[in-house]
Protein backbone atom coordinates (compact mmCIF):
# COMPACT_ATOMS: atom_id res chain seq x y z
CA UNK A 1 0.00 0.00 0.00
CA UNK A 2 1.21 3.06 -0.94
CA UNK A 3 1.73 6.04 1.93
CA UNK A 4 -0.75 8.18 0.05
CA UNK A 5 -3.35 5.26 0.39
CA UNK A 6 -2.24 4.55 3.73
CA UNK A 7 -3.16 7.98 5.29
CA UNK A 8 -6.84 8.41 6.90
CA UNK A 9 -9.44 10.27 4.62
CA UNK A 10 -9.48 13.71 6.18
CA UNK A 11 -13.20 15.38 6.17
CA UNK A 12 -13.67 19.19 6.98
CA UNK A 13 -17.10 19.99 8.72
CA UNK A 14 -17.65 23.55 9.04
CA UNK A 15 -20.24 25.54 11.80
CA UNK A 16 -23.13 27.65 11.92
CA UNK A 17 -23.47 29.45 8.80
CA UNK A 18 -20.92 27.73 6.90
CA UNK A 19 -20.60 25.44 3.98
CA UNK A 20 -17.90 23.27 2.33
CA UNK A 21 -16.46 26.77 1.01
CA UNK A 22 -15.32 28.15 4.38
CA UNK A 23 -12.18 25.49 3.90
CA UNK A 24 -10.94 26.05 0.19
CA UNK A 25 -8.09 27.79 2.00
CA UNK A 26 -7.36 25.09 4.20
CA UNK A 27 -8.11 22.60 1.13
CA UNK A 28 -5.29 24.09 -1.00
CA UNK A 29 -2.83 23.81 2.11
CA UNK A 30 -3.45 20.50 3.05
CA UNK A 31 -3.49 19.24 -0.93
CA UNK A 32 -0.15 20.39 -1.30
CA UNK A 33 0.91 18.45 1.47
CA UNK A 34 -0.45 15.20 -0.54
CA UNK A 35 -3.43 14.57 2.16
CA UNK A 36 -7.02 13.51 0.85
CA UNK A 37 -9.18 16.21 2.26
CA UNK A 38 -13.14 16.69 1.20
CA UNK A 39 -15.37 19.64 3.26
CA UNK A 40 -18.99 18.84 3.63
CA UNK A 41 -21.59 21.10 3.35
CA UNK A 42 -24.09 20.29 6.33
CA UNK A 43 -28.24 19.88 6.01
CA UNK A 44 -29.58 22.93 6.36
CA UNK A 45 -26.44 25.02 4.89
CA UNK A 46 -26.88 25.02 1.23
CA UNK A 47 -28.76 27.60 0.05
CA UNK A 48 -30.21 26.02 -3.09
CA UNK A 49 -32.04 23.31 -0.90
CA UNK A 50 -35.62 24.38 -0.86
CA UNK A 51 -36.14 21.99 2.71
CA UNK A 52 -33.04 23.27 4.32
CA UNK A 53 -34.71 25.23 7.06
CA UNK A 54 -36.34 21.63 8.34
CA UNK A 55 -32.75 19.98 8.15
CA UNK A 56 -32.02 18.42 11.86
CA UNK A 57 -29.06 16.97 13.74
CA UNK A 58 -30.32 13.73 12.56
CA UNK A 59 -30.24 14.69 8.98
CA UNK A 60 -26.62 16.28 9.47
CA UNK A 61 -25.32 13.27 10.98
CA UNK A 62 -26.53 10.89 8.20
CA UNK A 63 -25.35 12.99 6.13
CA UNK A 64 -21.64 12.75 7.67
CA UNK A 65 -22.45 8.74 7.18
CA UNK A 66 -23.27 9.27 3.95
CA UNK A 67 -20.23 11.27 3.00
CA UNK A 68 -18.17 8.94 4.05
CA UNK A 69 -19.95 6.26 2.26
CA UNK A 70 -19.19 7.97 -1.13
CA UNK A 71 -15.33 9.60 -0.31
CA UNK A 72 -13.90 6.97 1.95
CA UNK A 73 -14.31 4.00 0.42
CA UNK A 74 -16.63 1.01 0.61
CA UNK A 75 -17.17 0.29 3.12
CA UNK A 76 -15.66 3.49 3.97
CA UNK A 77 -12.33 3.63 5.99
CA UNK A 78 -11.74 4.83 9.39
CA UNK A 79 -11.39 8.47 8.95
CA UNK A 80 -10.01 12.24 10.79
CA UNK A 81 -12.92 14.29 11.41
CA UNK A 82 -12.25 17.96 11.69
CA UNK A 83 -14.97 19.67 13.11
CA UNK A 84 -15.44 23.67 13.76
CA UNK A 85 -17.60 25.52 15.99
CA UNK A 86 -20.90 24.59 15.73
CA UNK A 87 -20.58 21.32 13.58
CA UNK A 88 -20.07 19.98 17.22
CA UNK A 89 -23.31 18.85 17.88
CA UNK A 90 -23.92 16.82 14.76
CA UNK A 91 -20.31 15.17 14.86
CA UNK A 92 -20.74 14.30 18.09
CA UNK A 93 -24.04 12.87 17.40
CA UNK A 94 -22.36 10.96 14.38
CA UNK A 95 -19.11 10.04 16.70
CA UNK A 96 -21.85 8.16 19.29
CA UNK A 97 -23.57 6.53 16.37
CA UNK A 98 -20.51 5.45 13.93
CA UNK A 99 -17.29 5.66 16.46
CA UNK A 100 -15.48 2.64 14.23
CA UNK A 101 -15.73 5.06 11.60
CA UNK A 102 -13.60 7.85 13.46
CA UNK A 103 -9.81 7.42 13.44
CA UNK A 104 -9.27 10.75 15.08
CA UNK A 105 -11.65 13.62 15.95
CA UNK A 106 -9.81 17.18 15.52
CA UNK A 107 -11.93 19.76 17.30
CA UNK A 108 -11.34 23.39 15.48
CA UNK A 109 -12.23 25.94 18.14
CA UNK A 110 -14.58 23.65 19.47
CA UNK A 111 -15.22 20.14 21.50
CA UNK A 112 -17.43 17.37 22.21
CA UNK A 113 -20.78 18.04 23.79
CA UNK A 114 -22.47 16.30 26.34
CA UNK A 115 -25.62 14.23 25.95
CA UNK A 116 -28.86 16.51 26.66
CA UNK A 117 -27.24 19.79 25.13
CA UNK A 118 -29.66 22.46 23.15
CA UNK A 119 -27.70 24.96 21.55
CA UNK A 120 -30.32 27.38 22.44
CA UNK A 121 -33.05 26.18 24.19
CA UNK A 122 -35.14 29.25 24.38
CA UNK A 123 -35.66 30.06 20.65
CA UNK A 124 -39.08 30.35 19.96
CA UNK A 125 -40.73 27.47 17.76
CA UNK A 126 -41.86 30.05 15.87
CA UNK A 127 -38.21 30.85 14.19
CA UNK A 128 -37.43 29.12 11.39
CA UNK A 129 -33.96 30.45 11.17
CA UNK A 130 -31.21 32.58 12.40
CA UNK A 131 -29.37 34.67 10.24
CA UNK A 132 -25.85 35.70 10.59
CA UNK A 133 -25.87 38.22 13.21
CA UNK A 134 -24.31 42.30 12.47
CA UNK A 135 -20.64 41.68 13.29
CA UNK A 136 -20.73 43.82 15.87
CA UNK A 137 -23.20 41.34 17.74
CA UNK A 138 -20.89 38.76 16.40
CA UNK A 139 -17.98 39.62 18.18
CA UNK A 140 -19.06 39.37 21.38
CA UNK A 141 -19.87 35.99 21.02
CA UNK A 142 -16.65 34.66 18.83
CA UNK A 143 -13.75 36.40 18.34
CA UNK A 144 -12.89 38.06 14.98
CA UNK A 145 -9.41 38.41 15.20
CA UNK A 146 -7.46 37.99 12.17
CA UNK A 147 -10.04 38.26 9.55
CA UNK A 148 -9.80 40.55 7.04
CA UNK A 149 -12.08 42.94 5.69
CA UNK A 150 -12.48 40.61 2.69
CA UNK A 151 -12.86 37.68 5.43
CA UNK A 152 -15.64 39.42 6.41
CA UNK A 153 -17.20 40.51 3.29
CA UNK A 154 -17.15 36.62 2.03
CA UNK A 155 -18.26 35.63 5.19
CA UNK A 156 -21.44 37.98 4.82
CA UNK A 157 -22.43 37.38 1.44
CA UNK A 158 -21.70 33.71 1.75
CA UNK A 159 -23.45 33.04 4.79
CA UNK A 160 -26.83 30.47 4.95
CA UNK A 161 -28.90 30.86 8.31
CA UNK A 162 -29.02 28.58 10.70
CA UNK A 163 -32.07 26.30 11.03
CA UNK A 164 -34.40 26.33 13.91
CA UNK A 165 -34.91 22.72 14.39
CA UNK A 166 -30.97 22.45 14.22
CA UNK A 167 -30.71 24.57 17.53
CA UNK A 168 -33.60 23.60 19.41
CA UNK A 169 -32.91 19.85 18.75
CA UNK A 170 -31.36 17.87 22.14
CA UNK A 171 -28.56 15.62 21.32
CA UNK A 172 -28.71 12.43 23.17
CA UNK A 173 -25.98 10.50 23.23
CA UNK A 174 -25.28 6.61 24.49
CA UNK A 175 -22.18 5.32 23.28
CA UNK A 176 -19.46 5.83 25.67
CA UNK A 177 -16.58 4.20 23.01
CA UNK A 178 -17.27 8.32 21.12
CA UNK A 179 -15.22 9.00 24.59
CA UNK A 180 -12.42 6.45 23.44
CA UNK A 181 -11.77 8.12 20.21
CA UNK A 182 -8.13 9.87 19.95
CA UNK A 183 -9.06 13.62 19.98
CA UNK A 184 -6.90 16.75 19.08
CA UNK A 185 -8.57 20.10 20.38
CA UNK A 186 -7.45 23.39 18.23
CA UNK A 187 -7.38 25.67 21.03
CA UNK A 188 -8.01 29.43 19.51
CA UNK A 189 -10.04 32.00 21.40
CA UNK A 190 -9.07 30.20 24.47
CA UNK A 191 -6.11 29.14 25.58
CA UNK A 192 -5.70 25.49 25.93
CA UNK A 193 -5.02 25.48 29.35
CA UNK A 194 -7.80 27.65 30.35
CA UNK A 195 -10.11 25.01 28.52
CA UNK A 196 -8.93 22.10 30.62
CA UNK A 197 -9.13 24.21 33.81
CA UNK A 198 -12.87 24.81 32.91
CA UNK A 199 -13.85 20.72 31.39
CA UNK A 200 -12.12 20.10 35.09
CA UNK A 201 -14.62 22.58 36.98
CA UNK A 202 -17.31 20.76 35.04
CA UNK A 203 -18.42 23.95 33.04
CA UNK A 204 -21.09 22.49 30.95
CA UNK A 205 -20.02 23.36 27.74
CA UNK A 206 -16.26 22.16 27.98
CA UNK A 207 -17.18 19.26 30.22
CA UNK A 208 -16.91 16.21 27.88
CA UNK A 209 -13.67 17.32 27.04
CA UNK A 210 -12.40 15.98 30.85
CA UNK A 211 -13.51 12.51 30.06
CA UNK A 212 -11.74 12.03 26.57
CA UNK A 213 -9.31 8.56 26.97
CA UNK A 214 -7.29 10.06 24.51
CA UNK A 215 -6.72 14.09 23.82
CA UNK A 216 -4.07 16.55 22.92
CA UNK A 217 -4.30 20.53 23.08
CA UNK A 218 -2.65 22.76 20.72
CA UNK A 219 -2.89 26.71 21.01
CA UNK A 220 -3.24 27.89 17.82
CA UNK A 221 -4.01 31.65 19.11
CA UNK A 222 -6.03 33.56 16.66
CA UNK A 223 -9.85 34.26 16.20
CA UNK A 224 -12.82 31.40 16.12
CA UNK A 225 -12.47 31.58 12.23
CA UNK A 226 -8.77 29.56 11.84
CA UNK A 227 -9.68 28.25 8.36
CA UNK A 228 -9.49 32.20 7.48
CA UNK A 229 -7.40 33.84 9.72
CA UNK A 230 -4.48 31.28 9.86
CA UNK A 231 -4.81 28.24 7.27
CA UNK A 232 -1.64 27.39 6.76
CA UNK A 233 -0.94 27.15 10.67
CA UNK A 234 -4.26 25.11 10.72
CA UNK A 235 -3.39 23.07 8.01
CA UNK A 236 -0.14 21.66 9.85
CA UNK A 237 -1.72 20.81 13.01
CA UNK A 238 -3.99 18.88 10.67
CA UNK A 239 -1.30 17.36 9.25
CA UNK A 240 0.41 16.24 12.27
CA UNK A 241 -2.84 14.69 13.77
CA UNK A 242 -3.84 12.51 10.46
CA UNK A 243 0.41 11.58 10.43
CA UNK A 244 -0.06 9.53 14.22
CA UNK A 245 -3.15 7.44 12.43
CA UNK A 246 -3.77 4.95 9.82
CA UNK A 247 -0.47 4.14 9.39
CA UNK A 248 1.14 7.25 7.80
Amino acid sequence: MTAHLSRPPIVLIAGHWLGSWAWEALLEQLSSTGLRATALTLPGFDPHDPDRRRATLADQAAAIRAHLASHAGAPPRRSVIVAHSGANAPVSLFADRHPELVERIVWVDSGPIASGSVFAPDLPEDVAELPLPAFDELARQASLDGLSPADLARFRDRAVPVPGPVLRERIDLSNDARRGIATTLVCCSIPGAQVLELARAGHPMFAETAVLADLEVVDLPTGHWPMWSRPGDLAEVIRAAASRVGGA
